[in-house]
This record gives structure tokens, C-alpha cells and sequence, in this order.
């Protein structure tokens, strides 16, 4: 069992990301990440699924994909030879200067921002890899995470159009 990426390139239309995730509930299969938006045109949309699945599961998940109306293309993406981010927002108590401190440093480190800060909050904008933000998480959690919200892995080959 690993964690894969698979990319769809589907006409941008409604009912088509309903189509695609309802693909993956039909087979009773968990969406750990969702991401959906516009590309270069137009008229197509990215859909950027990741999952927990072996080789096989994923090669099927694949194939059952091509399938669907709609769905233009599906690639199944190598971390290795993949670019891929998430965006997290992270809002944590922060009630004293020192715990501001340590947290802004913290996020720092990790090329994180923060975004807002109130009378007994800060939130923390990290823009990488799951793992990395994963990671961030752990080290703040002990202030007190207050909400948190993930966009989802977005991910393009590494290399020109057709390497």
C-alpha cells in the first residue's frame, strides 16, 4: 500500500466531479485528497485525486476513470518525477508573546507565513508537499490547534510537454 497521485483532464462542465468521485465511492475506495480547478483552457478542468492503494487498485482506479464521459485524459503521476503541492491554513493559540515567537520562527523555518494574527491567535499559511506540512502540524500542535484547512494536492509532471 502507497500513497499515488492520479491526474484527470475532464471537459469543464457540471456534474463531472461528481462523476469522478462518485466512480471512487462505487468501488468503496477513500479519496484522501481532492483538488479541482482550471487549466490552460478553458474548456477543461484538472481533477487531482490522491489515494492510499497498491499497484493494482491504482492501475484499475485508472482505467476505470478513461471510462467516464467527460474525462479526457488520466495519468497516474510518480512522486519522483512530480511537482506537487498543498496549501494549509493553520490557525493556533498563540496567547503570549513567547508562544508568537516560536511559532513564527517555526513557520519560518518551514517557508510558511503568517497571514493573521489576533488578541489570542495566529494562523500560519505552508504551501508544500503533505509530508512537510504534516510535519509542521506536529511541532505546533501543542499550542493548540484551533482550525485547519488543506487544499488538496495539486500536481503536474516535471519536465516540457512531452518528456
Amino acid at each position: 500500500m502507497g500513497w499515488n497521485i492520479i491526474s484527470a483532464l475532464v471537459e469543464n462542465k457540471p456534474g463531472v466531479l461528481f462523476r469522478v468521485s462518485n466512480m471512487f465511492r462505487a468501488r468503496n475506495f477513500n479519496i484522501e485528497s481532492l483538488s479541482v480547478g482550471p487549466t490552460e483552457d478553458k474548456d477543461l478542468s484538472r481533477i487531482t485525486v490522491t489515494i492510499e492503494s497498491d499497484e493494482n487498485v491504482t492501475e484499475q482506479l485508472v482505467k476505470q476513470l478513461r471510462k467516464l464521459i467527460d474525462v479526457v485524459e488520466v495519468t497516474r503521476l510518480a512522486t519522483d518525477q512530480t511537482v506537487y503541492r498543498e496549501l494549509a491554513l493553520i490557525k493556533l493559540k498563540a496567547a503570549d508573546p513567547t508562544s508568537r515567537t516560536e511559532i513564527v520562527n517555526l513557520a519560518n523555518n518551514f517557508g510558511g507565513k503568517v497571514v493573521d494574527t489576533s488578541k489570542g491567535s495566529i494562523m500560519v499559511e505552508i504551501t508544500d508537499t503533505p509530508d512537510k506540512i504534516d510535519a509542521f502540524k506536529g511541532l505546533v500542535e501543542h499550542y493548540g490547534v484551533i482550525q485547519l484547512a488543506r487544499t488538496g494536492v495539486s500536481a503536474l509532471p516535471r519536465g516540457a510537454f512531452n518528456d
